[in-house]
């Protein structure tokens, strides 16, 4: 297909009376080739074709990479620890004190498995040419609270907060390179979650995550490439930080009330959400997931940039008759 417009796609979304989903989801696609979560988030090559057997299967709107927060503290220098059928997490702290902070060095872009995410992105956009791809990488804050850790960085935003800023800066200054790379890959847009800026105030949202996105979407956002910002958080009091951003598109988690949501977000952007990732997709009966799906477009059907989709990642083992009875609810609905 070459290049997508993402303005017209999303302008298309928004004028079409059909409702669209973009669930955030690969591990039914790793399941369906036979391969470890492991292998998909250590091999490119295997990442892209579980991107693409879900692609054959569904019909979502766009496709989407892995949502895995651990990549860039990887390329940092910090401990993963990766566990054979779930998503790699984060061991330890990287930076202990100030002076770490001073010392960090901004890494390369063939440091961890950058370069292997990288080749899933390049392989997906080249072989996925019937809907737009979109990347993935972590918020400004939320790797800050990776190498310094969750509740630290929460304290050194008030004791210490030009410690804070000058981490924020170093992880700000490579999520820009990192998106640049994965935009020259030939991807449509990247989902940037930043869930632990869902901690924060409004006020300190906008101050330590949102100010800093606005930069890098400043800087990649165009008619070939869209933001989707993704902060699952948020629980309503800081969807006005994230709109501060000017990303293209807004993800929201489970725990927003969507209607709410989408009252504040601007008319021309869209907002995507929020079907509970654990306790329907994976946990609820087909039933269930159905009557749910339907209730969430019934609540939204007086926005036209409402996306349907997950609140977060699916989770691993997700059955395939809860995601075919999404679909079929969608199909319904329209």
């Amino acid at each position: 297909m070459g290049k997508i417009n993402m303005r017209s796609w999303i302008q298309e979304i928004i004028d079409s009376p059909r409702r669209v989903a973009v669930p955030i989801m690969t591990h039914p696609g790793i399941e369906h080739i036979h391969k470890t979560v492991r292998d998909a988030v250590t091999n490119g090559q295997v990442h892209y074709e579980a991107i693409q057997a879900l692609c054959n299967q569904y019909p979502s709107a766009a496709a989407t990479v892995i949502m895995d927060l651990t990549v860039e503290a990887e390329a940092f220098g910090a401990e993963i620890v990766f566990p054979e059928n779930e998503v790699p997490s984060v061991n330890g702290r990287l930076l202990t004190d100030e002076a770490a902070i001073e010392s960090l060095e901004v890494p390369a872009l063939n440091k961890g498995r950058i370069p292997q995410y990288l080749k899933a992105n390049m392989l997906a956009a080249q072989h996925i040419n019937d809907r737009p791809v979109l990347a993935g990488c972590i918020g400004p804050y939320s790797l800050a609270g990776r190498l310094y850790d969750m509740s630290e960085i929460m304290m050194l935003i008030y004791i210490h907060p030009e410690a804070a800023v000058t981490l924020l800066r170093k992880c700000t200054d490579f999520i820009l390179r990192y998106c640049m790379a994965l935009k020259a890959t030939g991807v449509n847009g990247v989902v940037m979650a930043e869930p632990a800026a869902g901690l924060l105030s409004n006020e300190d949202c906008l101050q330590y995550s949102s100010v800093f996105i606005k930069e890098i979407v400043d800087k990649i956002q165009d008619d070939s490439f869209s933001v989707v910002l993704h902060n699952c958080g948020n629980t309503g009091h800081c969807t006005a930080a994230m709109i501060h951003t000017g990303a293209a598109a807004y993800h929201f988690g489970n725990k927003i009330n969507m209607v709410e949501a989408l009252k504040e977000v601007p008319a021309s952007a869209l907002a995507m959400g929020n079907l509970d990732p654990v306790s329907l997709f994976k946990a609820a009966t087909p039933e269930k997931m159905r009557a749910e799906t339907l209730r969430l477009l019934e609540e939204t059907k007086a926005y036209p940039n409402f996306v349907l989709s997950s609140g977060c990642d699916t989770p691993p083992h997700t059955p395939s008759e809860n995601i075919e009875a999404f679909y079929e609810a969608l199909k319904e609905f329209n």
